[in-house]
């Protein structure tokens, strides 16, 4: 099998946790961002910016890592053959004046969403009068909010055969007679490429720099589906019934795709840990999709 496209459905505990938030929604209260049926989420945003840094860990430590790097959100260079947010996030370049100034993302991301409705708490904080002249100051308090505990999906997809390439479009007058793909890495360094985007979906900790709110994102149910095409239903899996849940496997299997479905509440399946191993191998050992045609 060819593999296309790879998706992740995970889902991940997080408890008392402020990962994501808001705008101050009274005064100096800083808000948990929820939906409107009340379950607290982290956008999309959030989840790249983490999914990068993630990312960004795992090529520092790799010994075939050559002169590649993550570039910082602010400053995404157009240079896919060495910037790993570049290639796999994407760039918009308006300087540049045509299609080589813009490159959609080969990795994308949803929010990740409680599954059930959320628990929002307060939690007041209150700066300490110091001596000298903050000893005059009014005395500081502030409230930020808080979710209690939730249990979050969490999605990931990557687009294999967009990865280290650029699409090239050719045009006669206003006629499009042409598109091409031109390969910037080599099949070695596609595959690590991958391989780091696998990996970096079990490794979502970097939600907040701040000690007070250390969470973690590492899931305990997974499921990964390296696709012979370009599908997105299974990242319904989580929130689908049993009924639903056999229907989208049943599906994968008659397309001729391979899973590995780990929970670690399970104990006579795979854990997460084995399902990723299990996947990561498979990678190594099957054949990733790199378009060839002009």
């Amino acid at each position: 099998m060819t593999v296309k496209s790879i998706l992740v459905t995970t889902v991940a505990t997080l408890e008392n946790h402020a990962a994501n938030r808001g705008e101050k929604l009274l005064g100096n209260a800083s808000s948990v961002k929820r939906t409107p049926d009340g379950k607290v989420y982290v956008s999309g945003q959030m989840q790249r910016h983490v999914l990068f840094s993630a990312i960004e860990r795992l090529n520092e430590s790799d010994p075939e890592r050559g002169e590649t790097y993550v570039s910082n959100g602010d400053g995404i260079s157009t240079k896919i053959e060495t910037d790993l947010r570049s290639d796999l996030g994407g760039f918009l370049d308006t300087n540049l004046g045509d299609y080589s100034g813009r490159r959609t993302a080969p990795l994308s991301a949803t929010p990740a969403v409680s599954l059930q409705e959320s628990k929002v708490g307060q939690d007041l904080l209150v700066r300490l009068k110091m001596s000298g002249k903050d000893a005059e100051k009014k005395q500081a308090l502030a409230l930020n909010e808080f979710s209690e505990k939730d249990e979050m999906v969490m999605n990931f997809h990557l687009d294999i055969g967009a990865v280290g390439a650029v699409k090239t479009f050719t045009y006669e007058g206003e006629a499009h007679v042409a598109t091409n793909y031109v390969r910037k890495i080599d099949d070695a360094e596609h595959a690590r490429r991958i391989r780091l985007f696998l990996d970096a979906t079990r490794s979502m900790v970097d939600y907040a720099n701040q000690a007070r709110n250390a969470v973690t994102g590492e899931p305990h149910r997974v499921l990964i589906v390296l696709d012979p095409g370009m599908s997105r239903k299974a990242m319904q899996y989580f929130s689908s019934d049993e009924t639903r849940q056999q229907r989208i496997l049943a599906e994968l299997e008659a397309r001729g795709a391979t899973y590995f479905l780990g929970d670690d509440n399970d104990g006579n399946g795979r854990s997460v840990y084995q399902a990723y191993t299990a996947a990561l191998d498979a990678l190594k050992d099957g054949k990733l999709y790199r378009p060839e045609f002009a």
